[in-house]
């Protein structure tokens, strides 16, 4: 089509950059400057042309992520959904959001809008405990949750975890990002979860962030860390959901069972308490540890979890936890495969939650569950997982539970189970 292939690069070039109405320079020649403009239709022929010729011919290859200022256009024709109208805004190299053309995509601005939603409610906090003759600071963060000044925040930033029972460690303070201090009052909080709840009164309404959902988090999803890390105060990083539920169990953690949001993001001594967010703005988890001498293996406790047990907190006083005695295990077609293999006797199911293990004295023992017991069904409902089984129990201590579970050769069996209530013990 053309004899010269740099001039045909150039020409076609400028009529790409012709939709944003902009300038190119010839890089041979620095002071050969083309201006071009076109008509709304000939600005979507040429773009439409560019696009085949960069995408398809080698020659081009180069060229590609080579411009400055009004050149990144040339990626924004390849989608459809962008009009050739709003080009002008992508060619002009100012502070466009990817974000906006692409909803859920991660814009320029997507981390910082992110922080700027939630920064001015992030709180810093310290409490002084006097241990004798010693004096101990502990430093940490918190979010404000509501204008009444109601702060979530990590319980051993506030409590003698040392102690059997825990109690509180000594005056509260608290700091806002706009300089403004106050004395917080410890509300309540819960040992095995490491939350609590604390309030600052204030004249004026406080800002407050949002609380979104954890639920439906996925590996790779991006997050947002604030906080207070080292004692530097307003400090923002950034990461991935690593894993959605690592259970307590992976790490080393006994007693209750609690399940983290594992991320990627930098957390330090000071971090804890502090608020793990969405692109939304919104908190999906509290910060609450990382393990020493790692990085990049940083835990939150998810925001669903946290809320309920600040339900607990407003209805009990206390978080009120169901204790059966059982040890579970989610069951999926691949490990039930596996069990069939190893024993032909293993119930006929293609979902359920296998008890591997039942403790002496418990209520479950005493409702007569068996290790190799297969439960298909939790108070009249089925069931595939032990969250299911924990949602159902809620904080019903004393009440009884019909329990369908499958045995060896397909025995099926109905139990009445009435838990207890855990104590720090086990």
């Amino acid at each position: 089509m053309f004899r010269n292939p740099r001039r045909a690069a150039l020409l076609l070039a400028a009529g790409a950059a012709a939709a944003g109405a902009g300038r190119l320079l010839d890089r041979g020649d620095s002071a050969t400057v083309v201006t071009v403009s076109a008509s709304a239709p000939l600005r979507h022929l040429l773009s439409t042309a560019a696009t085949g010729l960069f995408s398809s011919n080698p020659l081009f290859a180069p060229w590609q992520g080579d411009f400055t200022g009004s050149f990144p256009i040339l990626n924004s024709f390849a989608s459809a959904s962008v009009p050739p109208a709003n080009l002008s805004n992508h060619a002009s190299g100012g502070n466009s959001d990817d974000s906006r053309c692409c909803p859920g995509c991660l814009g320029r601005n997507s981390i910082a809008n992110a922080a700027a939603a939630v920064g001015p409610a992030v709180v810093n906090i310290s409490c002084m405990q006097e241990n004798g003759w010693l004096r101990e600071k502990s430093l940490g963060s918190g979010t404000i949750i509501d204008p009444d000044g109601t702060i979530l925040t990590c319980a051993h930033l506030v409590t003698d975890f040392q102690s059997t029972k825990p109690g509180l460690k000594g005056k509260v303070s608290v700091s806002l990002q706009d300089g403004r201090e106050f004395e917080g009052v410890v509300l309540n909080f819960d040992h095995h979860s490491d939350i609590a709840v604390l309030k600052i009164k204030s004249k004026t309404p406080l800002p407050a962030a949002r609380l979104g959902s954890s639920c439906k988090l996925r590996p790779g999803d991006w997050v947002v860390a604030l906080g207070c890390p080292l004692s530097l105060q307003n400090t923002v990083t950034a990461g991935i959901v690593s894993c959605v539920d690592r259970k307590s169990s992976d790490l080393g953690l006994g007693g209750i069972r609690r399940e983290y949001l594992q991320t990627d993001c930098a957390i330090n001594i000071g971090n804890s308490g502090g608020p793990l967010v969405n692109l939304d703005g919104e908190i999906i988890g509290v910060n609450v540890m990382k393990l020493r001498d790692a990085d990049g293996l940083s835990f939150s406790v998810p925001i669903d979890y946290v809320v309920k047990i600040v339900e607990h907190f407003k209805k009990n006083g206390r978080v009120v936890r169901p204790w059966l005695g059982l040890k579970m295990l989610d069951l999926n077609p691949m490990v039930i495969a596996q069990l069939k293999e190893r024993s032909s006797s293993f119930p006929d199911v293609s979902k359920g939650v296998l008890v591997p293990m039942v403790t002496p004295g418990s209520p479950a023992e005493r409702a007569g569950f068996a290790p190799g017991d297969v439960v298909t069904e939790f108070d009249g409902k089925p069931v595939e997982t032990i969250k299911e089984i924990i949602g159902i129990m809620g904080d019903k201590v004393g009440v009884p539970f019909k329990v369908l579970v499958k045995r060896a050769n397909n025995v099926p069996v109905t139990l009445t189970v009435t838990p207890e209530e855990a104590d720090a013990s086990r």
